[in-house]
């Protein structure tokens, strides 16, 4: 059996299945996962969605009770929660750690998994912090919640999916909520702006304020904030901020070793770390081609890539740890996401952001009756469908759409 020791560091999604794919690939050496925060690997999307409008209020462990997920085969994996690796020395197969008790320490270890996803973006003005927040963590979602009083009134800033999720969110508990956004209309980065534009339209109808495009300049206040104020001089009352502005990768604690850490960590197609022959990373951090669109490394921040890449990267790791040949089989997984907001259910394909082409299939302005928009760019070899995006459409409708979404050959 082999004693190689490997350290993941990261124990959301993306590095239980690394634990689990591990096992699965036949490696049987110790394997030890480190998690910031105080609780096992848990399903996130409901925190901006059932967890936060939940009427019995769960605290956090409660909550995490109903959204852990369950481990499988990983019995004889060694789960260290409250601890944040701070440093890492790749050469050396060290890692330096703190504890949340405030303990300190040193890990040995052989072979690495990078699985520390993201962070909430923090955003830098002026102004009192009590009253702002942000939603990632079970954490966050308890606090917001208790900042709620009664039809209170919230200002959220951005208008991304997670923006406009906890907006609707909010709407259907009763709030007063106004949406800020500089870039224009609801994630219309991912969606394009004919399609935003019909959201906005639907989602203002419901009683969403949408404010577009001026600025945040500053938030008003004596020891909390009271007040939101635009560049444009418009001042917004807020009883409670939420800052739901992107996020930043996770990767300080890689610094120093020689990595391309621009934009979360590089890697190959089967998701080896470039420049670290026995390290990988998974989820959110990881910033590989994917030959289904391109040889473009890129991060897909969607929900299905930590089970995608925790998997495909432990056979990656195992392979080598074993001495076994590498799986010839590139790395192609079709990113999806959804999102539902009101009465919108939002169901995407591919890379729709990539598209300089929109087809609408359907009434922007019956959003309801089902709507869907195809995303095309053109290549030197000709027109590619790089994305889908439906909305409200039988669930046959949307695996036929899924099975459908190829990339021509030369993208």
């Amino acid at each position: 059996m082999s004693r190689q020791r490997v350290a993941i560091v990261g124990g959301s999604l993306g590095g239980l299945r690394a634990a689990e794919g591990l096992r699965r690939a036949g490696f049987e050496g110790p394997v030890t996962v480190y998690g910031e925060e105080p609780y096992r690997a848990y399903n996130r999307p409901p925190l901006s969605k059932a967890m936060l409008s939940h009427v019995d209020r769960p605290s956090g462990p409660e909550m995490v009770e109903q959204l852990a997920y369950r481990p499988r085969g990983v019995e004889d994996v060694d789960f260290v929660t409250g601890v944040r690796v701070t440093r890492t020395d790749l050469g050396a197969g060290t890692l330096i750690w703190e504890g949340s008790d405030g303990s300190r320490g040193s890990s040995d270890f052989d072979a690495l998994v990078a699985a520390t996803g993201l962070r909430s973006r923090v955003l830098r003005v002026p102004g009192p912090e009590a009253g702002r927040h942000r939603l990632r963590t079970i954490d966050d979602c308890v606090a917001l919640r208790a900042a709620l009083s009664p039809g209170a009134s919230v200002v959220v800033i951005g208008a991304g999916f997670i923006g406009t999720e906890v907006a609707c969110t909010l709407l259907g508990m009763g709030h007063r909520v106004t949406v800020v956004e500089p870039a224009g209309p609801p994630m219309v980065r991912v969606i394009g702006p004919e399609l935003a534009g019909a959201v906005a339209r639907h989602l203002s109808g419901a009683g969403i304020e949408f404010v577009l495009g001026p600025g945040l300049q500053e938030y008003a206040g004596h020891d909390r904030v009271a007040e939101v104020v635009l560049t444009d001089g418009t001042r917004l009352p807020a009883d409670v901020v939420l800052e739901a502005v992107g996020s930043v990768c996770n990767v300080e604690w890689l610094e120093g070793n020689d990595l391309d850490l621009t934009d979360g960590v590089l890697t190959a197609n089967d998701l080896s770390i470039v420049g670290a022959p026995h390290a990988v990373a998974v989820g959110d951090l990881a910033r590989f081609p994917n030959p289904l669109l391109d040889e473009v490394p890129r991060r897909v921040e969607h929900w299905s890539m930590p089970t995608d890449t925790g998997k495909r990267a432990a056979v990656t790791l195992a392979d080598r740890l074993l001495g076994r040949d590498p799986e010839p089989e590139p790395f192609a997984p079709v990113p999806s996401f959804w999102s539902d907001q009101l009465d919108l259910r939002f169901q995407s394909f591919g890379a729709p952001q990539l598209g300089d082409d929109i087809r609408i299939e359907g009434d922007l302005d019956d959003l309801i009756g089902g709507v869907v928009a195809t995303y095309h760019r053109s290549t030197p070899r000709g027109e590619q469908h790089v994305g889908t995006v439906a909305l409200n459409v039988p669930g046959a409708r949307q695996r036929e759409l899924r099975s459908a979404f190829t990339a021509p050959t030369g993208a």
